[in-house]
């Protein structure tokens, strides 16, 4: 995890500019339709399917840390993988993080009483891990651009390798929770809750293809971090965490193969060009 988050946050920050992350996000209506997608939207889905489908109480809970916990740093990836706007995919990314960090101390408690939620645990996590990095590479890049493109290709390697073996390890160290949740529609609810993300995010995502896919991915792909901070912090049952788990290893055996689908389909030049 470690190594995938940084050379990512790296990665993409010694690849694109600062004007070019913030251009996207001039778009208010865009903007707007982000942050209901994922912090209105992507709540109410989670209490509904936990409704509908019967879960257990703790994995209901495990949902909706993930429908409260937005800006997953995956985001950029699945966005370069899928030919989408990749400086939309970064804008998007920190916007949702940092609006996270706010959102969940305020929202959590009043969802699930008797929850208290530190937001500087997970702010640090955040911070130290993503927008740091970011903030580093992208001065990099504005101060040293022979040197970015030197070290760029390196890190893209490190990304994709670190992602490769994240899912395999995810998979492999959480086969016998995953196993025990069968039968519990734990997976059924959290296969929907991609898929309606996902769908969400499309449809919100205005009419550019480069957009209505970042946006539908970035809606799917919760903050994993955030949900497993509050999760280990503020409950003592396990299962909270082996559904967030659940969702994580779902999330990125599913929209792994969808990015890449939609890579392949997209018309040529699609996607922002890294330099």
């Amino acid at each position: 995890m470690l190594v995938f988050v940084l050379s990512s946050m790296l990665g993409m920050g010694l690849g694109l500019r600062v004007n070019d992350i913030l251009a996207p996000l001039r778009n208010w209506r865009l903007v707007t339709l982000s942050l209901a997608a994922n912090f209105v939207v992507m709540p109410f889905v989670a209490l509904a399917l936990a409704r509908v489908l019967g879960l257990d109480e703790s994995m209901a809970i495990g949902l909706l840390l993930l429908g409260t916990a937005g800006g997953a740093p995956f985001l950029p990836k699945l966005a370069q993988i899928s030919k989408g706007n990749l400086a939309f995919a970064v804008g998007l990314m920190v916007l949702l993080m940092v609006v996270t960090v706010a959102y969940l101390p305020i929202v959590l408690p009043w969802l699930l009483p008797g929850v208290s939620v530190n937001p500087a645990q997970i702010a640090k996590s955040l911070v130290l891990l993503m927008l740091l990095p970011l903030g580093g590479a992208l001065a990099v890049k504005a101060n040293r651009p022979d040197l970015a493109a030197k070290v760029k290709p390196l890190l893209d390697k490190a990304s994709n390798l670190g992602l490769i073996a994240l899912i395999g390890l995810l998979t492999v160290v959480n086969a016998r929770s995953v196993l025990a949740v069968f039968g519990t529609g734990g997976i059924l609810a959290g296969a929907l809750f991609l898929a309606v993300g996902y769908g969400v995010g499309w449809i919100l995502g205005g009419p550019a293809r480069e957009t209505r896919t970042v946006l539908g991915l970035g809606t799917a792909q919760r903050n994993i971090a955030a949900a497993l901070v509050v999760a280990n912090q503020s409950f003592d049952d396990p299962n909270v965490v082996v559904m967030v788990v659940v969702v994580a290893i779902v999330g990125l055996l599913t929209l792994m193969p969808l990015s890449r689908t939609l890579g392949q389909r997209a018309p040529a030049g699609s996607g922002t060009p890294v330099s």
